[in-house]
């Protein structure tokens, strides 16, 4: 089992390729994307309803919080916001692109990612200040950093049309998909470790991908060889530890998004199979 470029290093490589570019050619490559937080609203709860729009320019793609071997995965740092104790993000159904045969997960044209932000101190403003770290690809693929700062200060209760689809345009849970069982095998490998998915529910349409996440922090998973034997679903993936040790994983904390052709679905736990 041999492990993709460390992130970082791989992220420097891209950056040093860009850098090395004509100047000409760097400008083709100025924005590919650009962003706008919208304000949202308030919910009965005392959460905030935010979002963050980015818009790609023709022909670039931006990725998924599991984006593929082929893809950066995005982060967001909010050590700059104030009077937020947290942020939950939700990232719509996303897209399989397959490029120079490796295989990617993520967006293209526009994408809306929904933030429920809970403030620290109820009932005081907000200010939603941060930034967010992705990977942008067209010809090329580079790193790319949005810095967004907006105060949540006007009370309202009216949802967004833009927020509200893209929290429609979500996976299904596995109640709504009818999923009848999940189960995860797990086997030792001589760096790492083997986990096969065993999932119970009705075709989700065309050349159904799997992708499984541990909530280990720096596991680095295989992208799964997805199968299909009758209503069952089989996905297997290998990992390996970032720095090459041991690490354990807790069969709750794992999550197994299938993409379909006609909807996905997010399967969040697996009990042994």
């Amino acid at each position: 089992m041999k492990m993709p470029l460390a992130l970082p290093a791989a992220l420097a490589t891209i950056a040093a390729a860009f850098t090395a570019l004509p100047a000409q050619a760097q400008n083709a490559y100025a924005n590919p994307v650009t962003s706008e937080v919208l304000q949202g609203w308030d919910l009965p709860d005392g959460r905030r309803v935010a979002a963050l729009r980015l818009t790609l320019a023709p022909g670039w793609k931006t990725y998924w919080r599991s984006p593929g071997d082929a893809g950066i995965p995005p982060s967001f740092d909010w050590s700059l916001a104030r009077n937020v104790k947290s942020v939950a993000i939700t990232w719509p159904t996303p897209s399989v692109y397959v490029d120079n045969g490796m295989r990617s997960i993520g967006y293209s044209g526009q994408l809306v990612i929904p933030l429920h932000v809970t403030s620290a101190r109820a009932g005081k403003p907000v200010r939603l200040r941060g930034t967010m770290a992705l990977g942008v690809c067209a010809d090329v693929c580079i790193p790319h950093e949005i810095d967004f700062d907006t105060m949540l200060d006007a009370p309202d209760t009216s949802p967004t049309p833009a927020i509200v689809a893209a929290l429609a345009d979500v996976p299904y849970s596995a109640s709504e998909a009818k999923v009848a069982s999940a189960t995860c095998r797990l086997r030792p490998l001589d760096d790492g470790m083997e986990i096969e998915a065993h999932v119970t529910l009705p075709n989700t349409g065309g050349n159904e991908v799997a992708v499984i996440e541990t909530g280990t922090p720096d596991l680095w998973i295989s992208e799964a060889r997805t199968t299909r034997k009758g209503n069952t679903l089989i996905a297997v993936s290998e990992m390996m530890h970032a720095n090459g040790g041991a690490f354990g994983i807790d069969r709750s904390d794992v999550r197994i998004t299938i993409l379909g052709g006609n909807y996905a679905v997010d399967v969040k736990g697996c009990t042994a199979g």
